[in-house]
């Protein structure tokens, strides 16, 4: 079962690879004014998790970049994302306003609040 996953995980990412979303071309101060906007934000996420995948896609048709959190590349993060999070579920959006943090959960959710953010 474990090789039928890593398998599964590769085909993703190539196809992810191959047919990846162009990014928009913004100006500078365009570029500056999503980066402004999605401040205080962090993905935690798997490489080769489709729902992952789905999310990076939207960030990068939308051209934004927001810091990506891999739970299995780096452990410490899979334990903030339990213990602060309350479940080792992702694709997870942790969002951080003033003294206020959110964990917002569900693929869809997470691309419709990135995008309503940034319009």
């Amino acid at each position: 079962m474990k090789f039928v996953r890593w398998l599964l995980g590769r085909i993703i990412l190539f196809f992810n690879a191959v047919f990846a979303p162009k990014k928009p071309r913004l100006s500078i101060a365009e570029q500056q004014q999503i980066n402004r906007k999605t401040q205080g934000l962090q993905l935690y996420q798997l490489a080769a998790c489709p729902f992952c995948v789905k999310v990076r896609r939207a960030m990068r048709r939308n051209s934004i970049t927001i810091e990506l959190r891999d739970i299995k590349a780096q452990p410490e993060y899979l334990d903030e994302l339990v213990s602060q999070g309350g479940s080792r579920k992702v694709p997870c959006l942790r969002i951080e306003q003033a003294d206020k943090v959110e964990w917002l959960y569900e693929s869809n959710d997470i691309i419709n609040y990135l995008e309503a953010r940034i319009a």
